[in-house]
């Protein structure tokens, strides 16, 4: 089944044309949120898409009409080195950002449904992801999709950085 979403959004792996676009909206949605500090070493990170695109994968959601690159996520495998807390038979997304204009409109979603597939197409067993405690946005599409916390996984990669793991089987 369709949603209403599907006739304006294409989601896709990130083309080089799309990648300053993914930078962007990741950018401005962690920092924009207040989940990361400008400035910080973990913007240069979120802005550097070709390299997440390289090393692991960016899917983009597009706009259909535009172009315009309107949210992204960064998936790896378990044992990529963009797999924080992936387990060799699991996938994992990270930086799933929305851009602020398109918010409400399913991207999230969509982004986060295709990491879902493509962990399925891979042959995985399942998936698992950190998340910050105040990106409750991003929560309610994890629990409407089927994923549960995980809380025995939960870590922190710093000091201060507390983060709870969400986890699904197929």
């Amino acid at each position: 089944m369709h949603s209403p979403t599907d006739r304006v959004t294409l989601v896709r792996r990130a083309l080089d044309h799309d990648l300053a676009g993914a930078a962007e909206v990741t950018v401005e949605a962690f920092v924009g949120d207040g989940h990361t500090r400008p400035g910080s070493d973990y913007v240069e990170l979120l802005r550097d898409a070709a390299r997440r695109n390289r090393e692991a994968e960016v899917l983009v959601a597009v706009d259909r009409a535009g172009g315009s690159v309107l949210g992204s996520v960064t998936f790896a495998a378990g044992g990529n080195p963009w797999a924080d807390i992936a387990r060799p038979d699991e996938g994992e997304i990270r930086m799933l950002a929305v851009g602020t204009a398109a918010r409400g409109r399913g991207v999230g979603r969509a982004l986060v449904s295709a990491a879902i597939d493509r962990s399925r197409e891979l042959g995985l067993a399942g998936m698992a992801f950190s998340t910050r405690p105040t990106m409750t946005a991003a929560h309610r599409i994890y629990d409407a999709l089927g994923f549960v916390r995980t809380p025995e996984r939960d870590w922190a990669p710093a000091p201060g950085v507390d983060l709870m793991v969400y986890t699904m089987r197929f």
